[in-house]
């Protein structure tokens, strides 16, 4: 048989986290005719009146339904303090709605007859390993995207696990990481193992997951404005920037390269470009304009539910699923799949309502929970639902009360630091490399002001300043500020010299406006000095 790269490439150039139903956000700049979407008359204020009270600073939004696009608009600017507005052709980091792009990917191998859903990692990856032998043995590319491997969170949901290393290099690492819970126990969200389903993509196929995506799903979806990465992106382009609330002010921060993890959340799409893609995916899935890119029985697997998340009432209950790179649950009596994604200060999500032949996507440059509102607002319009309560009143009721709560938390936390006491050695003492088997190298080193500094992986985007908090606990603020802080503890031995670093990676803060502290979610990792 010829490779995949062979005998398609010529044809295609030229033809709610869990137990949650879904978030999303929205849209300005209008492609369609008011009357073709009269059922989202009012959209336009409502956006506008959440955007104010949230502090986004932009937003995009699209629906598309019975194979038509009926809405795509861009409300508020790029980036803050600069004047370029958003349109429905921005660019945003659509994170890990790319996870049902690289599962799509797998399908038309499937359809091949390239690889099957059931095939184990090593018939396609033989140098594949976990820290279980048998598991590696048994991991499937099913295993991979329905979050049943057992393997979790490496550093946080920011994705940031070495960002400076290839993936084989991050695999080898991954290797020797733990179990988190046992192999096919249950669901635990893992972007590595998405990393691993995309370059089962070159394994069985003979084509890296970045040269297959832009060749075989964007081309032939004419999603002319998407990429795999951000260094596709230049900076005078229609493309958003990320802004996190840092202390209680919204603010852009820096844009980070998450190319290592693609499969899993790398993509970055406007959303006349998604708006394709939910048009792939509705209808007759898998066909697009009257060109069938995956198979029904392909497209019907990607649905099919793999796990079932525990029900309120078994007895009478909707049911809620992952299946392969979509969540898939219920709005009323109408079955939805769905998916969210977020990298650093970018949210987005997707929806398809195949009862209403319907699908909405949404991105905004800002962490917020204004998303779930407009999701409802727009779906009651559709299902002629009306409501006695504003969908946005009470979700912004539930964030500041939450907010509160969390800040209160956070005060306690920062009340319990012991004061008046100093680091036992001389703060060179505590310089040099650690190491962790899995987590690799760190560096403590004097910063230029006097002060300690971390840096992980010996790369310097990745470098933390140290804060003497108590005893020999400090406080590890990123350089990088929409990364927060994070606390690190040295342990000292018997003869009075450091032994250990303990870090302590948050991997689900409980609201990152907030910061990393409270969280609900945490790995401490225990890094021994090098020569100890």
């Amino acid at each position: 048989m010829s490779s995949w790269k062979t005998r398609t490439a010529t044809a295609f150039r030229y033809a709610l986290a869990p137990g949650l139903l879904f978030l999303v956000l929205l849209s300005l700049h209008s492609t369609v005719d008011a009357q073709d979407a009269a059922e989202l008359q009012g959209l336009d204020e409502f956006v506008e009146r959440g955007m104010k009270d949230w502090g986004i600073p932009g937003l995009v939004i699209s629906v598309v339904r019975e194979g038509e696009v009926i809405y795509a608009r861009g409300f508020g600017v790029r980036k803050l303090g600069e004047d370029a507005k958003v349109d429905e052709h921005t660019v945003f980091g659509v994170a890990s709605t790319t996870k049902a792009m690289t599962a799509t990917a797998l399908g038309m191998l499937v359809d091949e007859g390239i690889l099957h859903w059931d095939d184990t990692v090593r018939e396609h990856l033989p140098w594949f390993g976990l820290s279980n032998p048998w598991v590696s043995e048994m991991v499937t590319v099913r295993d991979l995207l329905s979050h049943r491997v057992g393997i979790g969170r490496m550093t946080g949901n920011r994705l940031v696990f070495m960002p400076g290393r290839d993936r084989r290099t991050i695999l080898d690492h991954v290797s020797r990481q733990p179990f988190e819970i046992p192999f096919r126990s249950g669901y635990l969200y893992s972007n590595m193992m998405y990393m691993v389903a995309g370059m089962v993509i070159e394994g069985a196929a003979g084509i890296s997951w970045d040269e297959f995506m832009p060749e075989h799903i964007f081309s032939p979806l004419e999603m002319n404005s998407a990429s795999v990465s951000i260094t596709e992106i230049a900076e005078n382009d229609n493309a958003a920037w990320p802004h996190q609330e840092i202390e209680g002010i919204v603010q852009p921060i820096p844009r980070r390269n998450f190319d290592n993890v693609g499969p899993a959340a790398s993509v970055n799409a406007s959303a006349t470009d998604m708006a394709q893609w939910m048009l792939f995916n509705l209808g007759e899935p898998g066909k697009y304009k009257d060109r069938r890119l995956v198979s029904r029985e392909v497209m019907s697997d990607i649905f099919q539910p793999q796990y079932a998340f525990p029900a309120r009432d078994p007895m009478t209950g909707h049911f809620t699923a992952y299946t392969l790179g979509w969540n898939s649950g219920y709005y009323e009596e109408h079955r939805i799949f769905q998916h969210g994604g977020a990298t650093d200060g970018i949210n987005s999500i997707i929806v398809l309502v195949p009862a209403l032949d319907m699908g909405i996507f949404a991105a905004g440059n800002l962490f917020c929970g204004l998303r779930p509102a407009i999701v409802r607002w727009i779906l009651d319009r559709a299902l002629n639902i009306e409501r006695d309560h504003d969908w946005h009143d009470m979700f912004f009721r539930q964030h500041q009360a939450e907010k509160e709560s969390l800040l209160l938390e956070r005060k306690r936390i920062e009340e319990a630091r012991v004061t008046g006491t100093r680091p036992s050695l001389h703060l060179e003492a505590y310089t040099g490399t650690y190491h962790d088997i899995v987590y690799d190298d760190l560096e403590v080193r004097m910063g230029e002001d006097g002060a300690l500094e971390i840096c992980f992986w010996g790369d310097q985007e990745m470098v933390a300043y140290l804060e003497h908090w108590h005893y020999d606990t400090f406080r590890a603020s990123w350089r990088n500020p929409g990364m927060r802080e994070k606390f690190v503890t040295f342990d000292i031995d018997h003869e009075g010299k450091v032994k250990q670093l303990n870090v302590i990676f948050t991997l689900r803060p409980k609201m990152i406006e907030v910061g990393l502290y409270p969280a609900d979610y945490t790995r401490i990792v225990e890094y021994k000095r090098a020569g100890n």
